[in-house]
């Protein structure tokens, strides 16, 4: 069954939010999603200045779309999505400077911020800048996930082994991410457009961008799972480490893929780490969100045991 499902945003994480949808495994939900910040209109470009947004209370985090409740999820099992068509909308942009946080202040961009803003042709599949730079667009969701087991409200901004700001441009249409389930439901929860974006995402922002359409199909596995993996289109393997120290997140990264190295393909630890150092590239996912990410990645390694 394919359902809908849009407007209505929140800005947090928590497994006492009621779901706006609950659906069986294997239905499909095409989200709609505002731009991370709760836009009503585009960001002008050149220097910050504040714009229309959506009117919201103690929702400080990204505008998600949810959450979503899956029928049988209970807590230790995992979650599969599905990433089908992805369209952004019309317009984004990248925020750069401005706000105080350890990264601007070491790169001496606190005070006035700038924005680049783009317009977005879903068509040619590029975006252009109000200086005219061109790029090529790559649309991901910049959050997928879910609440942790823990009560209260969750922050949106770092991510957690149960999804969330996970800020991997791997995660095109055509990809599939497993998550741990720590709550009953699942209770899934979307948002964060970016129509492209470098690994690191350094500026703090991607092109952020609404996102007219995002087709997830989700079902329920028992896959033993203690961080995010994911396979993209082209067949490649991505585990996912996310930790405040980047070298602890590079080894959760390497740790997961030896482990898929071991349950996809028969290896032996040190067989895998061997096979790891030849043909796995561990990549910054980003740096900005209080917790660092790496996402390790193989590509063209044989045929998973059947």
């Amino acid at each position: 069954m394919i359902h809908s499902l849009e407007g209505d945003p929140h800005g947090y994480f928590s497994r006492e939010l009621a779901p706006r949808l609950t659906i069986d495994a294997g239905d499909t939900v095409v989200f709609t999603t505002l731009d991370s910040g709760w836009g009503l209109e585009p960001w002008p470009g050149g220097r910050y200045v504040p714009r229309r947004e959506v009117e919201r209370s103690d929702d400080d985090g990204h505008a998600l779309t949810g959450p979503v409740a899956i029928r049988g999820a209970d807590p230790g099992m995992t979650l599969r999505v599905d990433i089908g068509e992805l369209v952004p909308g019309p317009w984004g942009a990248v925020l750069a400077g401005g706000w105080e946080s350890a990264w601007n202040e070491r790169l001496g961009v606190v005070g006035d911020g700038i924005v680049h803003a783009y317009t977005l042709d879903t068509e040619t599949m590029t975006g252009r800048s109000h200086l005219g730079h061109e790029v090529a667009l790559r649309p991901f969701l910049g959050v997928m996930g879910m609440p942790p087991g823990e009560p209260g409200r969750h922050s949106t901004i770092p991510p957690r082994t149960c999804g969330g700001n996970l800020d991997c441009r791997e995660l095109v249409a055509g990809s599939t991410l497993w998550l741990p389930i720590e709550v009953e439901g699942a209770l899934f929860s979307c948002g964060d457009g970016h129509a492209a974006q470098g690994d690191g995402e350094v500026s703090g922002t991607a092109i952020e961008c609404p996102m007219e359409r995002a087709e997830l199909t989700f079902s329920l596995s028992e896959l033993p799972l203690t961080t995010p993996i994911a396979r993209g289109p082209d067949g490649a393997w991505i585990t996912l480490g996310l930790h405040e120290d980047l070298d602890e997140a590079a080894l959760i990264a390497l740790d997961a893929m030896l482990a898929l190295l071991g349950r996809e393909f028969g290896l032996s630890r040190r067989d895998a780490l061997a096979v790891a150092s030849v043909s796995v590239d561990l990549r910054v996912t980003q740096m900005v969100n209080l917790v660092r990410g790496v996402h390790a990645v193989l590509r063209g390694f044989g045929e998973p045991v059947q």
